[in-house]
């Protein structure tokens, strides 16, 4: 299970895994005393397709469609939370004020969708040639 949440609100036992998916530090947070597990700058939006949306809900469909082909591009940035989330229970944290728009809601999609991809059984086209004695 994949949930979202500010990385200001507090920490809840039912959190899980909480993972903080910003790549910059969020502003007025503490290092010495943040509530989350992991942060993996790297999953984030790259830095020109952050500064491209500017959290614009009106750019929202363009950057979530060009955010899912960067995601799909790197497997080895988001392969550790897809783990989490098919082991347990998974926060995403996010700075973003905009608890709709923002990065770490187009990321909980993705994930879903590979957890979905991966449950679902392989067609037989798949193991064409796998089992022919040789």
């Amino acid at each position: 299970m994949i949930h979202c949440k500010r990385v200001y609100l507090e920490a809840e036992a039912s959190d899980g895994q909480r993972v903080l998916v910003d790549r910059l530090w969020p502003r007025g947070l503490s290092r010495e005393i943040s509530a989350f597990d992991e942060w993996l700058p790297d999953v984030a939006p790259s830095t020109q397709l952050r500064k491209t949306f500017a959290h614009r809900s009106e750019a929202f469909a363009d950057f979530r469609a060009a955010y899912r082909r960067e995601l799909a591009a790197h497997p080895e940035h988001w392969q550790r939370l897809l783990h989490w989330a098919a082991s347990g229970t998974l926060t995403l944290l996010y700075a973003a004020r905009d608890e709709v728009h923002n990065n770490a809601r187009v990321l909980t999609e993705f994930l879903e969708d590979e957890l979905q991809r991966h449950d679902s059984p392989s067609s037989p086209v798949c193991y064409l040639g796998e089992f022919d004695g040789d």
